[in-house]
């Protein structure tokens, strides 16, 4: 699927909705002042998490959210008709990934497009011999390395709402935008510098071996095993545990997590409450099942 495919049965109503959430937030001096209260109260009932965040952060965020709509365009498409909800709930997940980063949230990315739900795809593989086939495919989302993501709002929104299930696709397919931002996506985005890398590549590829060990054996694990995929796709689904499960990920792989947390500046086990440090161990193992549907 190309951006001209992508972008058939756009919604002006929803493209006037974003044009006018821009306006607000570009002409704003200080962001996190405008942030209005129904904002506030939004996020708070579409995006639990966020309920959850500090006060400072949830400013830092606030600022993000608004960078992010001041130089994002958002499209409805499929029909759908975009909505102040949508944008901000996509915006603040998506922020909340790059709540630290100065200047542009995303630099390369252009565009969101929101489908209501499960979306279309056309998928080439080519086999060993060369030969070339091609299939359709249904996704949930899809991130692609020239600026553009792809997201089914229904899943969005239930991936939003549910925070402890660590599966949450708009976490997944921004994680793949930080990844693409080096020039490719190899499950190892940006990094500070070579000790940095050495340490990344390290930790990541002993934990990556030792989970395909796993699932190859049909053992549990927290992540989800769609993260065998491939080492990108490791990493989109390694960031969607840590901030959705992040206690059971320090304690199952306690170096991955602190490479999520060095690299995201985040350490979400303190937005736990009390009594969810400890799982109970059917839910700390999470589910086997691989989730159908993301794309790179």
């Amino acid at each position: 699927m190309n951006e001209m495919e992508a972008s058939r049965g756009l919604s002006k109503v929803g493209s006037m909705i974003w044009q006018k959430l821009k306006s607000l937030f570009g002409g704003a001096a200080a962001i996190p002042e405008v942030f209005r209260e129904e904002w506030i109260a939004l996020l708070e009932k579409n995006v639990p998490l966020y309920e959850r965040l500090p006060e400072d952060l949830r400013l830092c965020l606030h600022e993000q959210i608004g960078h992010f709509i001041g130089t994002v365009r958002f499209e409805g498409c499929g029909g759908l008709e975009l909505t102040e909800d949508m944008i901000l709930t996509v915006a603040a997940q998506a922020c909340l990934l790059v709540v630290h980063r100065g200047g542009k949230p995303y630099p390369k990315l252009k565009v969101v497009y929101l489908y209501p739900s499960t979306f279309s795809s056309v998928m080439k593989q080519v086999d060993a011999y060369g030969m070339v086939t091609e299939g359709v495919v249904h996704r949930l989302g899809e991130s692609w390395g020239l600026g553009t993501v792809v997201l089914a709002w229904d899943s969005v929104s239930q991936g939003a709402r549910n925070m402890a299930d660590g599966g949450n696709v708009t976490f997944h397919e921004f994680a793949h935008q930080l990844d693409h931002e080096d020039g490719s996506t190899d499950g190892a985005p940006g990094l500070p510098g070579p000790g940095a890398y050495r340490s990344w590549a390290r930790v990541f590829q002993e934990n990556y071996d030792d989970f395909l060990e796993r699932t190859e054996a049909g053992r549990k694990t927290v992540l989800d095993s769609y993260a065998a995929t491939n080492p990108a796709e490791f990493f989109a689904v390694a960031t969607e545990t840590f901030f959705e499960k992040p206690g059971q990920l320090f304690r199952k792989r306690p170096e991955l997590y602190d490479e999520m947390m060095r690299f995201y500046g985040l350490d979400p086990r303190g937005w736990l409450r009390p009594n969810e440090h400890d799982a109970k161990p059917d839910q700390e193992e999470g589910f086997q099942e691989s989730r159908a549907g993301f794309g790179k």
